[in-house]
Parts: structure tokens; sequence; C-alpha cells
């Protein structure tokens, strides 16, 4: 079981959390490990507490504050406290040593996140044997996850698979909860190293591997996987199962599912990822797993909004293969991530998201000015639908006729090397109204269009 910040931001979440597995136990759902995210903002109050250290200020009073006035109201004991205390003046102390070096490398910035996790893994188990349910606090590094010294968005060596299963094998009494800290390894040498993004989900993912588990749960607040954006779509509807290459597909293009690199472990093992909701444990939720088990035409429609439209243009006669290698060698050179492309022997056009954007002036634009005209368009958006693309004449044709009807016009449309998605780029203020009406036409049953479906009007 994985909880994340927001599932324990402060005594009352921790409680519901502690509650809800204890709830789980007394049905039969004893898990190995509960993988725990430090307790709400509290990673991004230590990242602020490193800049702050920078310029000479160091305060830990308000990460002193959360995580004391839990203790209290728990009444966890005096042990708890202290441990507690342990760390936060380790943590002082390593921000006076920044305050006086004035650097913040990226080691020392892994060291200086990890205390969120190590903090709020102790309350934990301390409050899940105050309630009857025998658990134990254990840094990751000492159940066997090892990394590489990539600090920031280090890499599970994959030595730690045998060494978590021999550690829950051997040393862990199996009555037991294991409360682990997510996000946060070691190097072979003892240093501190982060899993970059969707790191705690990682950890789950590789202990569920390591031990051969039933199932990994995500515990998340809404009823697993959605077929749309609730925020965005009010009647959107929970998806009872996916594959994990649908779900790696949602995440890349928008949707809020576990990053495609923690569900790596889970799925070379081929152990279930289920995605739960800890304020409805009742609902099934979503089972991400080997294969496509949906009868549904389209599985889920997300979207990703405020990206750039780029058309590079060749204007010397390279070949395909001369302009599309320059093409892609420039990208990386600068190290640009492309969402999506489609390409002819003279044309590529591509999408980049905020974080790899292209300005007036960029020096890509300079490196492929002499072979090709390259026209930046903003204000676009990605509309990925994921299907089976077996059947994407059905879809297109829906698309097509909504697009047709509400005036929405397709400046790019990709299917996937995947065989699961269709992207369509398009106009971003048009979004929401094409997002809704196609929810309407795959999910609801309420076309406003007139199709084909056996010769039946729908």
């Amino acid at each position: 079981m994985k909880f994340g910040g927001s599932s324990l931001a402060d005594a009352e979440r921790i409680e519901h959390v502690a509650q809800l597995i204890k709830s789980q136990i007394a049905i039969g759902n004893r898990p190995a490990a509960v993988i725990c995210s430090a307790m709400g903002k509290t990673t991004n109050n230590l990242l602020n507490a490193g800049d702050f250290a920078l310029e000479g200020r160091v305060n830990v009073d308000a990460l002193r504050t959360l995580h004391h006035t839990t203790i209290k109201e728990f009444d966890l004991g005096q042990h708890v406290a202290d441990d507690i205390t342990e760390l936060l003046n380790e943590l002082e102390n390593m921000l006076n040593g920044v305050k006086l070096l004035q650097e913040l490398s990226p080691r020392s910035l892994d060291m200086l996140v990890s205390f969120g996790e190590r903090m709020s893994i102790r309350i934990m188990a301390a409050r899940l044997n105050q309630i009857g349910v025998p658990a134990e606090a254990y840094d990751s590094w000492t159940i066997g996850m090892i990394t590489t010294s990539e600090f920031g968005d280090a890499r599970v060596l994959p030595s730690s698979m045998e060494k978590i299963k021999n550690t829950f094998s051997n040393k862990i009494d199996p009555n037991t909860v294991a409360i682990v800290t997510g996000f946060i390894g070691h190097t072979e040498s003892g240093k501190i190293t982060t899993l970059g993004r969707g790191g705690s989900d990682l950890t789950a993912t590789t202990i569920g591997a390591a031990c051969s588990l039933d199932e990994i749960q995500v515990w998340k607040d809404v009823d697993g996987i959605m077929s749309c954006d609730p925020r965005m779509v009010r009647s959107a509807v929970p998806i009872s199962r996916v594959s994990f290459e649908e779900a790696a597909e949602l995440a890349y293009f928008g949707a809020k599912v576990l990053h495609p690199i923690a569900m790596m472990p889970a799925m070379e093992a081929q152990i279930p990822v289920r995605v739960k909701n800890s304020y409805n444990p009742s609902h099934p939720g979503t089972v991400i797993n080997k294969d496509r088990d949906n009868e549904n035409l389209v599985t889920a429609i997300t979207c990703k909004r405020d990206i750039q439209l780029i058309d590079i243009t060749s204007t010397r006669m390279l070949g395909a293969y001369g302009f599309l290698s320059k093409v892609f060698n420039t990208f990386e050179k600068h190290k640009l991530s492309v969402d999506v492309l489609a390409s002819s022997e003279v044309s590529v056009s591509l999408t980049l998201d905020k974080k790899s954007s292209v300005y007036k002036g960029h020096p890509l634009c300079d490196d492929l000015g002499d072979i090709a005209n390259i026209d930046v368009k903003e204000g676009k958006a990605i509309i990925t639908l994921i299907t089976d693309i077996k059947r994407s004449s059905e879809v297109l044709a829906t698309v097509f006729k909504v697009f047709m009807e509400k005036g929405i016009e397709v400046e790019m449309l990709s299917q996937g090397a995947s065989k699961v998605n269709i992207s369509f780029i398009v106009s971003d203020s048009l979004v929401e109204s094409a997002i809704h009406s196609l929810h309407m036409c795959f999910f609801e049953e309420q076309c406003e269009i007139t199709m084909p479906t056996n010769d039946k009007e729908v």
C-alpha cells in the first residue's frame, strides 16, 4: 500500500490512513509494506528551507510545529518525539552548513528532502502500534533499496530486488507491517538519493515485484483512474481496468496516473497495480495489469494544455534521412523533449510542452535555419484518446464528426506507435468544448452527432 503526501498531510489524515490500514487487515488484506511520502507540503518546505539557507537564513520552525503537533495529538510518547527531534536537529545542522558554504549540490539536495519521508514513517508506525497494528519504520535502504548515484533522478539497481526479497523473507516478521520511506534510496557507498518523479510509486512497485506480492495498491483521493479529468467533465466515470501500456500513455499525456517508470517493476513481474480511493475504500478502484480488458471503444480521454506546435519544413533537398537526422540531433543537442510528432520526407510537425518551449531567437532556430523554415504556433493543446487502434476507423469517424459540428480545426494528428493512443492537436481555447462532446459520445450515450453503429443512429 502506498500513500502520498496529501493522504498524510496532518494528524487527521494520518489517523484516517492508520484506521484504513487496520480495517484492511481486519478483512484479510494485510499489507507486507506501507510506503509513505512526506507529510503534506513538507518536501516543498524543505526545498524552500534550502533556498533560504543559501540566502543566510536557517529556520525549521514550521516543520518542527507540524511534526511535533502531530505527535502530541496522538500522545505517541517521548521516544517518538526524541526520534523526530534528532532528525530535525540533523536537518538544522545541515542547513547551517549550507548557509556557511553557500552551496547546495544535487547530492546535498537529496539528503535535504529525505528528512520528510524519514519523519513521516516514524509517526505512522508509532500510530499504528498505538491502535494495535504491529508496525516498524524502515528507511528504504535498510530493506535493500540501492540506487545509482544520479542525484535527483537515481535509478534502482537490479541487485536491489534480491536484497529486498531476502529482507522481507528473513528479517521482517510477516505479522508486522513494514512502514517504508518512499522516494529515497542509498547509493552503494551509502549516500542518500531521490528517485525522481513518481519515486514513491516506484518504491512501492519495486517492493511488490521483489516480494512477488499479490497486488500493489496506490491510494489517492479519487475512485481510481477516471474516463476524463473530473475537474473538466463532472460526469467522468471510474475505469475498472486498463493495461500497463494504456496507463503509461495516459500519464504521458497529462492524466495524473502512475508515472510510466514507476510501473516498470510491476509490469515486468506481471503484478497488478490497483489505484484506490482512501476516502472511499470500499470502491474497487482501477486495476492496471498486462492486458487490455475494456469493452468500450475508448478507454479514456486526456489532454495536455498550453503546448507549442512547431512546423519544420526543409529548404534543401537533403533526402528524408539527412533532414530528419539533422532535426532530431538538434533537438537532442538542446535537450528538448517532443510529445507528439508527424513527419514526411521534407517536413516535421511536433509539439513541445511548457518545460521545453522554443522562443524567438532560440538557438535551435539558428541551428536549423540553414536547412529549414520554422513556424512556432502558441496556444495549442493535445487531446489524446486511449483506444484500441484496431478500431481506429470507428474512433476517427466519431471524433471528426464531433469536431466538424463544433467547428474545431485539427492542426495535426498522430497515431501512437504504442497502438493504444490517437492524439489531436487543436487550439487550447477549444479543448474543454471538444472533450465534453467526445466524452458524451464515448461514455454517456448522449452523442450530439449522428454516427453509424450497425446502421443505427446514435
